[in-house]
């Protein structure tokens, strides 16, 4: 039987149509600029997110760390949420690469207030770091895939910029989080400086991610891609792979969602596990479902993930009692209630 994978969206295989899409791409040397299937991904980008250009990279984590390093200096300081990608899962990545430190701000499900951006802003001082830049994680990974609303965005911005900050969108997700919200990417972007997206999580390419801003923002990020070494060849046959799902795989996140609250649903009827609670009560929004073992079962997040993968079902442990499942486009409604149920089986075979 198949094995049901819910460690990530970044998981999926190129679909039959993606693998010829990649076939027919037309290629040159994108170092040296002419590389037409990736102009084309990075033009369009830009236009859907209503900036001025656009940057293909390899990763996610590489579209935030060119976009830190472009926006600020050595001996500066980031804002950002203390569950944040860029903090957490980046390898040390803003004092690695760019010399910066980071304020982390707490807040329920990876949000923060202009408040808490303002009083965290350091006074013009030679003793302190210089505040430069805000980050904002939309979805958010350790908030449980959630979705900032957007005037929320719109205010921690706004108070950025009063005092001179630059602000950035860690929008790996953010395809989620305009299918949950009904708004654009354009829509959240306005507020930000640059923004990062990823095709290779919720879009299912097999590699790439993008960073956009303004044009001189931008050319710094190209020296910076150089610099980080994630400057790229004939990589025309990835962004193929990014314009179609782009093209095809947008709109089918709602199926994601739909059976990450199936998921939610069923987990529910299941004594012993339990929706995280990571502020605000438990609450599933996109395509992550972070859910937590009672005390009462003889086993941990680790065991508990182990016995699953030993029936053919695949998560991931985040912390000692709390699992991460992940709905994605290689996963259908029959595949969640086979999970569901053999999450049953384990859970009464461990209390």
């Amino acid at each position: 039987m198949a094995i049901i994978d819910l460690r990530s969206d970044t998981v999926t295989k190129p679909t039959p149509a993606m693998r010829e899409a990649i076939a027919r791409a037309i290629v040159g040397d994108d170092v040296l600029g002419d590389d037409p299937t990736v102009k084309e991904l990075e033009d369009r980008f830009a236009a859907l997110a209503g900036k001025q250009a656009a940057c293909f990279v390899p990763s996610g984590t590489m579209a935030n760390q060119v976009a830190i390093r472009a926006h600020t200096e050595p001996g500066d300081e980031i804002i950002a949420h203390e569950g944040s990608h860029i903090i957490n899962y980046e390898g040390g990545g803003p004092a690695a690469l760019s010399g910066c430190m980071v304020r982390a701000l707490q807040g329920p499900r990876g949000t923060f207030t202009a408040l808490q951006v303002r009083d965290a802003i350091r006074p013009d001082n030679p003793h302190f770091a210089r505040s430069r830049l805000l980050v904002v994680e939309n979805t958010h990974n350790r908030g449980g895939g959630s979705v900032w609303a957007i005037e929320d965005v719109r205010s921690v911005t706004s108070a950025a910029r009063e005092a001179g900050l630059r602000t950035h969108l860690d929008g790996a997700r953010l395809w989620n989080a305009c299918a949950f919200s009904g708004l654009s990417i354009r829509d959240y972007a306005e507020h930000f400086d640059t923004i990062a997206c990823c095709f290779s999580k919720g879009l299912g390419a097999p590699v790439g991610s993008i960073t956009a801003g303004d044009a001189a923002a931008i050319h710094r990020v190209r020296r910076y891609r150089k610099l980080f070494g994630g400057a790229m060849r004939q990589s025309g046959l990835l962004a193929a792979a990014c314009l179609f799902a782009m093209e095809h795989h947008i709109e089918r996140l709602k199926d994601d969602h739909a059976n990450a609250q199936r998921f939610a649903r069923a987990l529910g009827g299941i004594p012993g596990l339990s929706i995280a609670d990571t502020g605000g009560g438990p609450r599933v929004e996109t395509n992550l479902v972070l859910f937590d073992l009672a005390p009462a079962l003889r086993c941990d997040a680790a065991a508990f993930c182990k016995a699953l993968h030993e029936r053919g079902v695949w998560m991931l442990p985040t912390a000692a009692r709390r699992v991460r499942a992940v709905t994605n486009l290689e996963v259908d409604t029959s595949m969640i209630d086979r999970a569901t149920a053999i999450m049953a089986e384990v859970v009464r075979s461990h209390s």
